[in-house]
């Protein structure tokens, strides 16, 4: 869990703190420091609510039934799936546009007022912070309780994401955006269909999915859950080695289809050719 953690909290973070970095540099740039203040209000008030839903979802589930705690981290696996689908796809294109795209915004905020501007750094970093408290719950969930390396994944990778958005804002760091998402989006997509295969092992055990007992494979033998090598499997691909047909079949559909999806190269639209303007003649 330390390393999918990790990345999930990088990517995550990093997404963010490009939105605070594109915003904050440029308002210093068009001399406008003034309102650095309304967006770094939008950003604290996204991470406080961010925080809150993470630990509304991980405490206030703990006096719950065994059946409903499985559906509610099952259907929050889930959804988190659907984020990360939708995470890596959207930044697959829009790292080319985002930084026009949010100066635009920003701009015609500020003509609105303060709370306007603080509204966009709220919904910027509020999307991310959303994501990530669903990924939390998810991902520790899957841990099991006591273990630690979830949160420690997590805050290494929104550590890393900090230290790297500020790098960027001073100019010592430069990366290529669209490599980088490309790259991380392979890996997550992978780390997805984990979460994706344990979600659906939650929702059977909740008893809202059948097949629990309908083993596609069952390698605890060659591979022991406690062993260093299953410790690393779970950890980073959320492999479970006794898995049911249905966690398989969804494990390979998701994979298959998302995966191919995802490769396929991008179609930028090309822009359209002025048109020649005819020269009228003048009768001789």
């Amino acid at each position: 869990m330390l390393v999918s953690n990790a990345l999930i909290g990088l990517r995550e973070g990093l997404e963010a703190a490009l939105v605070v970095v594109i915003l904050a540099a440029f308002l210093v740039k068009t001399n406008r420091r003034y309102a650095l203040r309304y967006v770094w209000a939008g950003v604290a008030a996204a991470i406080v609510l961010s925080v809150a839903l993470g630990a509304v979802l991980t405490f206030g589930t703990s006096r719950l039934s065994f059946e409903q705690q499985e559906l509610i981290g099952g259907t929050a696996s889930i959804v988190a799936v659907g984020f990360v689908t939708a995470m890596v796809f959207w930044m697959r294109t829009a790292a080319r546009t985002i930084s026009g795209e949010l100066k635009g915004r920003l701009d015609k905020a500020l003509d609105v007022g303060p709370w306007a501007v603080a509204l966009v750094g709220f919904l910027g970093v509020g999307r991310e912070g959303l994501e990530t408290a669903i990924f939390f719950y998810a991902t520790t969930e899957a841990a099991g309780q006591g273990e630690i390396q979830p949160m420690l994944g997590w805050i290494i990778g929104l550590g890393g994401a900090v230290l790297l958005g500020i790098a960027i804002y001073k100019g010592a760091v430069k990366i290529n955006l669209g490599k980088f998402f490309r790259y991380t989006g392979i890996l997550l997509i992978v780390v997805a269909a984990g979460i994706l295969a344990y979600g659906i092992h939650d929702l059977q055990e909740a008893g809202v999915l059948p097949g629990l007992n309908n083993l596609a494979f069952d390698v605890s033998a060659a591979i022991p859950p406690d062993s260093w090598y299953g410790t690393l499997l779970k950890g980073i691909f959320n492999f479970s080695p006794n898995t049911t047909w249905l966690q398989a079949v969804a494990w390979v559909l998701y994979v298959g289809i998302v995966l191919t999806l995802f490769l396929r190269p991008v179609r930028v639209a090309s822009a359209p050719q002025p048109t020649a303007t005819p020269v009228a003649r003048t009768g001789a």
